[in-house]
Formats: C-alpha cells, structure tokens, sequence
C-alpha cells in the first residue's frame, strides 16, 4: 500500500583526471543522507475480518442476518486493510420488525523514515477517521464519549438518522491498537410499528463487538 522513495546520487565515473593548464572541475560530493530511525510497526498482518467477531456475538447482534458469516469487502491488499458486514431484517409478527447493521473494517499501517511509525501514523489516522464520523450528515444528537479498555485509545460516537422514513440509531466505534485502527459502526430501526432500540443496546453491542474484533488484532500476531 505504501511506497518508499529510494534517494540515489549520480556521479561521474569516467576517473579522467582534469587536464593541465586549465580549470579543474570540483568533484561532486556524496549527498550526506540522514536516516531516520522509526520505530518497527507492532503489527505486521491482519486477522480474518469476518472471523474478529464470534459466531456467537454477530448473532446476537445481527439476528437474522443475510449472511450469518459475514460479507467480506473487496481489498486489493488484505495485509493493509479489509472490512467485512452483517444485515438482516428480523420480523417480530405483529410486533414489527427489527432492522440490524453491523459493520468491521481494519487499517495497517508500516512504519515509514518519511511519515512515521505505524503507531504514529495510525493515531494521526484515528482523529482523522473520529472527525469523518462526528461529521455525519443529517446526524441528529450526536456524541462523543471515550471507551475505556478498547485498545490503546478508542471513542464512541452515538446520533440518530432519519432513513426510509425510520428514525435509526448508530453506535461508532473509532479504535486505535498498535498500528491498526479498527473502525465498527452498528445501527438499527424499528420497522412497521416497532420501536426504534435503545441508544443503550446499540452502544453496549458495538463496544463488545469492537472489544472482540481489537483483540482478534493482536491475536493474528506481528
């Protein structure tokens, strides 16, 4: 995913000396480099993203979901990034149905002389990715809270949207562990009558969620 530019230096290497009686033509000095010495990045592959959350929470989080092993995200680099889904509509009869959204992705970043360390560069990366989401268009009482115990640093960002004439609730979950930002929104809505869940339930399943696929992290080891 990232390049690093290589500095060469030319320099000629005919080895003639100058001639006599005339002007010598100074020899071009090696560029003096200076290498930056960046800390190695802690985490050098990903997990599964489908499999960083268990079976066992994606159902109790996403009852009746399409898919009940998730669906994966197109990557084009799999040990940089990747992301993976669940979604269904569980219909409760005459009492509505229930709308379920979850949503995992993952971001690695190397350590690099010219931009940082992979933890420098995942921290710059997470107030980047904590403002794209405070920003959410048309989110309606948005905000922010820390989550304790999440990694080396996360927030929840909680608000409501009005989508398809239901009023939704999202529980963000932005986390930074090592040099992996690990970004899982969960959403839902009450459909045909029912009642829209608790700002409470989305938040506690995003954060155990978000607890579950942070650990998954440092499982797949470095």
């Amino acid at each position: 995913m990232l390049v690093v530019a290589g500095c060469s230096s030319d320099s000629d290497g005919s080895g003639s000396a100058p001639d006599k009686g005339k002007g010598s033509s100074s020899a071009t000095p090696s560029a003096q480099q200076s290498t930056k010495t960046v800390e190695p990045a802690k985490f050098t592959k990903l997990p599964d993203v489908c499999k960083s959350i268990s079976a066992k929470t994606t159902a109790s989080l996403v009852p009746k979901a399409k898919a009940k092993n998730g669906t994966t995200a197109p990557s084009s680099d799999t040990t940089s990034r990747g992301g993976c889904s669940w979604n269904g509509l569980e219909d409760k009869g005459l009492k509505g149905s229930q709308y379920r959204w979850l949503d995992v992705s993952f971001y690695r970043y190397e350590s690099d002389a010219s931009l940082g360390s992979g933890q420098e560069r995942a921290q710059e990366n997470f107030t980047k990715e904590l403002a794209k989401v405070q920003a959410t268009e048309g989110a309606k009482k948005l905000r922010t809270t820390e989550v304790p115990g999440v990694g080396d640093q996360a927030k929840a960002v909680a608000y409501e949207l009005r989508k398809t004439g239901e009023d939704f609730k999202y529980a963000s979950i932005v986390a930074r562990t090592g040099n992996v930002l690990v970004l899982l929104t969960y959403n839902g809505a009450g459909y045909a009558g029912a009642s829209a869940p608790s700002d409470k339930v989305m938040m506690d399943g995003a954060v155990k969620a978000a607890k579950e696929a942070v650990a998954a992290v440092a499982g797949a080891g470095s």
